[in-house]
């Protein structure tokens, strides 16, 4: 049964700060009440994905990212073919079109937690910056997956963007 709620990390365990996505799902796992929440963690997002995004209320996509304007950026995703469509690992939003193309509906509501990262060197563990984003981006996703409503999250992605722009 699928259960309303996606939690999906990615990342690469072995390379630094990539592993911002699946350490935060290792949080939720051990101080959530997953009844309502499936996890998933892979290296990459592919386009097999887009099918785990069927019969779902909501979706959490979470990852590293250098480009952060904050200690993490939030945001509701939209479907778009980008420049990752057509290659090996996709992004977020390609995910969602080639669900719309498969499935020839809208994808349910998803939204990206993006974690401040540094590093990516292959063997190394997570650089001190990166271990206090991530320790302040597991709690905001468990506030989320505590609140699993849609006006909830999107009140959340607006005063991040609010945030970040002020």
């Amino acid at each position: 049964m699928v259960k309303p709620v996606l939690l999906f990390g990615y990342g690469n365990l072995s390379r630094g700060d990539d592993a911002l996505g699946p350490r935060l799902l290792e949080f939720v796992e051990s101080r959530l009440d997953l009844d309502d929440i499936d996890i998933l963690s892979d290296f990459q997002l592919q386009i097999e994905h887009a099918l785990d995004l069927e019969n779902r209320a909501l979706v959490l996509f979470v990852d590293a990212s250098v480009s952060c304007s904050s200690v993490f950026d939030f945001t509701e995703l939209k479907s778009a073919r980008d420049k990752s469509y057509s290659t090996h690992t996709l992004s977020p939003s390609a995910v969602l079109a080639v669900y719309q193309a498969v499935k020839k509906q809208m994808p349910p509501p998803c939204f990206l937690l993006s974690i401040k990262a540094q590093q990516f060197e292959l063997g190394s563990g997570l650089s001190p910056e990166a271990e206090i984003c991530l320790m302040l981006a597991s709690q905001f996703a468990a506030l989320l997956l505590d609140n699993p409503a849609l006006g909830f999250w999107r009140q959340q992605a607006k005063s991040c963007r609010e945030k970040n722009h002020a």
